[in-house]
C-alpha cells in the first residue's frame, strides 16, 4: 500500500515522498538512478539527489526501481510499441503498393489462396483474410534491432522530480487538496481521492468539499470507520449510495444497488432523515432523481425503520405519493406567465440556479426595465455563487458577442460534442458588459492579491480548468480550450490499446484541413503515405497490446490544421478496453530514434470516454508559420464499427471549427485580475533560469529547482488551485 501511495502522489505532484532507509554512501547508485531517469525524459532535483546520495545503495535501488515504473507509465513507456512496418517511418510503402504486397504473399500461401482466388473472382477483398495484413510480422526485439538510436537533444522534454516531506505528510497534503477542490475531478482523480481518503478519514479533514462527487467518496470513507457523514442535501445521500454499491457517484449513469448491511441502511437513513427534518424543502430536490431514489428505496425498506419518518418522505415524493414542488417547476410557471421579475425574484434563492439561467431570462426579458431586473439581481448574489460558476458564465458572456448563426458547440460532462446553429438572439451589448463588469470586479474581490507574482509565459495560455472532466488523466495534458507552442520538426503521434476480451481494432488517423476547414488529405490505414507524413501500418487485434504511429514533418504539412484522430473499427469502446491511451512527441529533424521514445514525448493521456471517435487535440499553423496545439479532449458518436476518417471527415471538421473559434477564459485572465487591483504587485515574467531568494507566488507549466520554500506554487497538477471558492 505505501509503494501505491507514493506512486499516486508522485503521478500528481511530481513529488517523491522522502525516500526512507538506513544511511550509507548511496551517491553512485543515485547518480545511477537519475541516468535512468534521463533516458525516460525526468531526473532528480538536486535535493532529491542530495538526500538519495545519504542513503543506502540498497535503499536507493529499492527507491528506483519503484519510482522507474510509476514514470514509466506515466509516459507510456511501460508497453513495448511495436510498429507494422518494421523501420518506420523509413521506406513506408505507397497503400496499393502494399496491399498488392499481402495479395501476393497470400496468393503464395497455400491455406489462404482459395480463399482469396474466390474473394477476387467476386470483386471484392477482405484485408483481414490475408495473413499478413494487420498482425506484426516481426517481434519488438528485431524492430529495436534496425532503428537508430536517438540523438540527444537540447528540445527533448525534462520533467524534475522534487524530494517530498514523509509520506504521511504528502499523502494528506494531497487528500486535502483533491476532497477540498472547488472543481469536480476526472473519473482517475476520483478514484485516488478514494484510496487517500479511505487512509485519511481519520484525520485532518478539509474546511469544506463542495464538489458533491468528492463528498461521496470522502462519506464512504468515513462511514467505514464509523465517522460523521458529510450531509446537507438528499441527493448527498444518493450519491453515497452509489459509491456503496460501485456506482457512478456523478449520477450520470444508472447504479444497480446492492443489498446493504443493515448498519448502512440504519446510516443512510438517518442521514435522509436529518436532512428534511433540518430543511424539508429539500425533498424538492428528489425530482431530478427520482428513479435512482425509487430503486435505493427498495434496497433500503424505510418502512421498516419509523423511527425516521422523513427518511420516508423522500421516497413517497419519488413514488409520486407526496408533492414537493420544486424550485425550477415554480420558476418554469412563472416564465412560462411571461412573469421575468417574479421568476428572477423566486431565483434569488438559489444563486446558482439564477446565474445558469442569467442568458435565458435577458433573452425572454420584455424591455430594459426587465433586462435591469435580471442585472441587478445578478450582480446581488454575485458573492454567494461559487467561484466555477462565475467563472463559467464570464466565459459564456465572452462569447455571446458573436452573431446569431454562428456553430456553437455543445460538449456533456463526458466529453461527447456535437455542433448546432446558434439561433439565440442576441444579448444587448449593453447588458452583457454591465454583467461583465460585474463579474470581474467580484472575481477580483476573490483572488488573492500577492506582493511578488512569477508567472511563466508558457502558462499565459492554459485554459482555466473549470471542470477536472475538461481534460483527461495523463503527462503534461492541458485542459480542453488551451493553446500551446509547438517547438520541433518531427510531430509524431501514438496510440496504443491492448483490448480485454474481444478483438478490438483502434485506428489511428490525421485529418489534414485548409484554412476554410476543407479537407486537403488524411492520414491512416488506407492512406499510408501523403505529403508531410507516413502512417506505421495497421494492426487490426491486440491481445498482447498494439500501437499505431503518425510521423509528419512539419514543413512539408500542405494544410492549415492537422487533426488527429483514434477511430474505433470494432470491438471494445474506450471505456471497456483493458488500456488505451494517445500521445505526441516532438523531434528534430535528425535526431532519428525508435519510433517510441519516452523523452520526447510531450503528451500522453489516457483515453477513457464515450463515443467511437476520440478527439485529442488539433494543430494549427499560425501566420508567421508556427505551430500551435489547442486542446479538444472530445469524443464523437460515430458508428458502432467501421469508422474511419474518411467518413468522418465533415462531422470533425465542424466540431474543429467550433472550438477552434470558441473563446476561452484562461490563466492570462485571472493573472491580469490578480495584478491590477491596487498596482502594490510586483509581476515577474521567469526566463527559466534565475529564481527569486524571497517568497513568490509562482505560476507555471512546471515547478522550478530553488524557490523559496515558503513560495505558493501553482502548476499544471494543482491548477485548480486558481479557482477561487
Amino acid at each position: 500500500m505505501a509503494n501505491r501511495l507514493a506512486s499516486v502522489v508522485l503521478r500528481h505532484t511530481h513529488r517523491l515522498p522522502a525516500p526512507e532507509g538506513s544511511a550509507g554512501d548511496g551517491a553512485a547508485a543515485a547518480r545511477q538512478f537519475d541516468a535512468a531517469l534521463l533516458s525516460v525524459g525526468f531526473k532528480l532535483s538536486a535535493d532529491l539527489l542530495a538526500h538519495l546520495s545519504g542513503l543506502s545503495p540498497a535503499a536507493v535501488v529499492h527507491t528506483a526501481t519503484r519510482t522507474l515504473r510509476t514514470v514509466r507509465e506515466m509516459v507510456g513507456d511501460h508497453v513495448a510499441h511495436n510498429t507494422y512496418f518494421i523501420d518506420f517511418p523509413a521506406n513506408v510503402p505507397d497503400t496499393e503498393e502494399f496491399w498488392t504486397r499481402c495479395v501476393a504473399e497470400a496468393l503464395r500461401d497455400r491455406e489462404a489462396r482459395g480463399s482469396v482466388l474466390s474473394q477476387l473472382a467476386r470483386g471484392v477483398l477482405n484485408l483481414l483474410s490475408l495473413p499478413s495484413y494487420g498482425r506484426y510480422q516481426h517481434t519488438y526485439e528485431e524492430m529495436l534491432a534496425v532503428q537508430d538510436e536517438l540523438i540527444a537533444s537540447a528540445g527533448d522534454r525534462l520533467t524534475v522530480l522534487h524530494l517530498g516531506g514523509a509520506l504521511d505528510d504528502e499523502v494528506t497534503a494531497l487528500y486535502l487538496a483533491l476532497a477540498g477542490s472547488t472543481t469536480p475531478l476526472g473519473e482517475e482523480h476520483l478514484a485516488d481521492l478514494k484510496l487517500l481518503a479511505e487512509r485519511c478519514a481519520t484525520g485532518p479533514q478539509p474546511e469544506s468539499i463542495p464538489v458533491r462527487e468528492n463528498r461521496a467518496v470522502v462519506n464512504e470513507a468515513r462511514l467505514a470507520v464509523g465517522a460523521d457523514l458529510l450531509l446537507d442535501t438528499v441527493t448527498d445521500v444518493l450519491r453515497l449510495a452509489c459509491a456503496l454499491s460501485g456506482g457512478d457517484v456523478t449520477l450520470r449513469e444508472p447504479t444497480r444497488f446492492r443489498t446493504v448491511p443493515r448498519p448502512v441502511r440504519r446510516a443512510l437513513l438517518a442521514g435522509l432523515d436529518a436532512v428534511v427534518a433540518e430543511s424539508p424543502a429539500k425533498l424538492c430536490d428528489v425530482h431530478a432523481y427520482r428513479e435512482p431514489f425509487k430503486r435505493l428505496g427498495e434496497r433500503l425498506h424505510p418502512h421498516e425503520y419509523p423511527r425516521w419518518p422523513h427518511a420516508a418522505e423522500v421516497f413517497a415524493v419519488a413514488r409520486g405519493e407526496k408533492e414537493a414542488r420544486s424550485l425550477d417547476s415554480r420558476a418554469q410557471r412563472l416564465l412560462g406567465e411571461g412573469d421575468v421579475p417574479g421568476a428572477v425574484g423566486l431565483l434569488r434563492a438559489a444563486p446558482g440556479k439564477l446565474f445558469r439561467a442569467l442568458d435565458h431570462l435577458l433573452r425572454i426579458a420584455a424591455g430594459q426595465e426587465e433586462r435591469d431586473v435580471v442585472v441587478a439581481a445578478a450582480v446581488e448574489v454575485a458573492p454567494q455563487v461559487s467561484g466555477r460558476v462565475v467563472l463559467a458564465v464570464r466565459e459564456h458572456l465572452l462569447n455571446r458577442e458573436r452573431e446569431s448563426g454562428e456553430r456553437r458547440v455543445f460538449v456533456n460532462r463526458r466529453g461527447r460534442a456535437w455542433v448546432a446553429a446558434d439561433v439565440r438572439p442576441a444579448v444587448p451589448a449593453e447588458d452583457r458588459g454591465r454583467l461583465i463588469a460585474a463579474l470581474d470586479a467580484e472575481l477580483r474581490r476573490r483572488l488573492p492579491v500577492p506582493a511578488r507574482l512569477l508567472v511563466d509565459p508558457d502558462v499565459l495560455d492554459v485554459a482555466l480548468p473549470l471542470s477536472g472532466r475538461a481534460t483527461t488523466a495523463g503527462l503534461g495534458v492541458l485542459p480542453r480550450g488551451s493553446v500551446s507552442a509547438v517547438d520541433g520538426e518531427l510531430l509524431r503521434f501514438f496510440v496504443y490499446w491492448k483490448e480485454r476480451g474481444r478483438r478490438t481494432d483502434y485506428d489511428l488517423s490525421a485529418l489534414l484541413l485548409n484554412a476554410d476547414y476543407s479537407t486537403d488529405s488524411w492520414l491512416s490505414y488506407t492512406s499510408l503515405k501523403t505529403v508531410g507524413g507516413e502512417h506505421s501500418g495497421d494492426i487490426t487485434e491486440a491481445p498482447d497490446g498494439a500501437s499505431e504511429f503518425i510521423n509528419l514533418g512539419l514543413d512539408r504539412v500542405r494544410g492549415t490544421f492537422v487533426v488527429p484522430q483514434v477511430n474505433i473499427y470494432t470491438g471494445e469502446g474506450f471505456d471497456e478496453a483493458e488500456e488505451s491511451f494517445f500521445g505526441f512527441m516532438l523531434r528534430d529533424g535528425e535526431q532519428k530514434g525508435r519510433p517510441f521514445e519516452p523523452r520526447t514525448v510531450r503528451m500522453k493521456s489516457e483515453l477513457r470516454g464515450p463515443g467511437r471517435v476520440a478527439l485529442p487535440l488539433a494543430f494549427k499553423r499560425e501566420r508567421d508559420g508556427r505551430w500551435k496545439a489547442k486542446w479538444l479532449h472530445l469524443y464523437l458518436t460515430g458508428i458502432s464499427s467501421g469508422n474511419r476518417v474518411e467518413e468522418n471527415q465533415a462531422s470533425v471538421s465542424r466540431v474543429v471549427r467550433a472550438v477552434m473559434e470558441r473563446e476561452q477564459l484562461t490563466v492570462r485572465y485571472l493573472v491580469g485580475l490578480m495584478t491590477d487591483a491596487d498596482g502594490t504587485t510586483v509581476v515577474e515574467s521567469w526566463d527559466g533560469k534565475s529564481v527569486p531568494d524571497a517568497p513568490v507566488t509562482y505560476i507555471g507549466l512546471e515547478r522550478p529547482e530553488g524557490l523559496h520554500p515558503d513560495s505558493r506554487i501553482i502548476t499544471l497538477e494543482n491548477l485548480r488551485d486558481l479557482i477561487p471558492g
